[in-house]
């Protein structure tokens, strides 16, 4: 038998059982980010810093994964059944037994790990709803790929052979392409990030224009009259423009202590954040004293004096 094997078997045969396990880790690695991400969409934590649009863009990179290794795990699965029918004397190939007891041998420490975890859990009294999800979901991932590697140890039928297997592996396959089809729609489409990003940016400028307003302040004890006065050649500061029409941002005074900035917007950072009411704002701005709705949004922000201190004159002798 085995000088059989090594007649119908070649580094071919070693690469592709190697590629297929490979590519079904690196899917159920990627199947277990993903929907972990679109958990915490829906149930976010306001203990983590993944929620809002940050759990949103979480979720690119194990949809780009996905996209390409899922499709590629089912096609070498598929491939390496139509290979073992037409060939049955390669199932005793080692590296195939080696693999697929290795991981049977993952996934039966994945479960047992996840039932400890939640024992343990309900014992401290930690059982949220968002960690049961999580836990159901490593769960389902290993069980699948426990179900499916387990027949292919015991069985020497293929699986697409058998009514209850092969309506399980298209249920899966299904459910997988699904999961990658919703994490797009959560994502959100690639001009809406886009959008979030030029966004991001304005917000990133309103910032550094209200650090120069206040050291400008500090500098002169008064406010400047127009965004272009805070230009200067010598210490390069230059106001920053809207990244996208390459205009100045919107500045006013109110007063001899307050400023108003103002852009237009792409995109609401409130329904991102799951904030429907802005906080009082200061100069000291925190990340909610940022959140707008789309269109024009404007910030009033108010210099503390005895935060921001007048700088003394520096006096040069001659």
């Amino acid at each position: 038998m085995e000088t059989e094997v090594k007649k119908t078997t070649g580094p071919r045969d070693v690469f592709s059982h190697l590629l297929s396990i490979i590519f079904l880790y690196v899917s159920v690695i990627g199947f277990g980010i993903l929907l972990f991400g679109i958990i915490d969409v829906y149930f976010p934590d306001v203990l983590s810093d993944t929620y809002g649009w940050y759990a949103k863009s979480a979720l690119r990179w194990p949809l780009a994964l996905l996209v390409v290794i899922f499709p590629l795990y089912l096609w070498f699965t598929s491939y390496l059944e139509r290979d073992l029918e037409k060939n049955p004397e390669k199932r005793a190939l080692k590296i195939r037994k080696w693999l697929l007891y290795f991981t049977l041998f993952v996934a039966t420490l994945v479960i047992v790990g996840d039932l400890v975890s939640v024992i343990f859990s309900f014992l401290n009294g930690e059982l949220t709803l968002r960690f049961v999800l999580k836990v159901l979901t490593v769960l389902a991932l290993a069980l699948s790929v426990f179900v499916y590697y387990g027949w292919n140890v015991r069985k020497d039928v293929a699986a697409s052979h058998d009514p209850r297997m092969k309506l399980f592996v298209r249920a899966v396959s299904a459910l997988g392409f699904t999961a990658i089809i919703f994490g797009f729609v959560v994502a959100g489409l690639p001009q809406t990030a886009r959008d979030r990003e030029f966004d991001r940016r304005r917000v990133y400028d309103l910032e550094q224009i209200q650090s120069q307003v206040a050291s400008f302040w500090q500098t002169k004890r008064r406010l400047p009259n127009s965004i272009d006065e805070l230009r200067d050649e010598v210490l390069v500061v230059i106001p920053p423009r809207d990244p996208e029409t390459n205009e100045n941002y919107e500045y006013r005074t109110s007063d001899k202590l307050s400023f108003e900035l103002c852009a237009v917007f792409k995109t609401s950072s409130k329904q991102e954040a799951g904030i429907t009411q802005v906080k009082p704002m200061g100069l000291i701005a925190t990340q909610e004293s940022w959140m707008h709705d789309a269109g024009r949004a404007c910030f009033l922000r108010t210099i503390d004096p005895e935060r921001f201190p007048p700088k003394q004159p520096n006096l040069i002798s001659i």
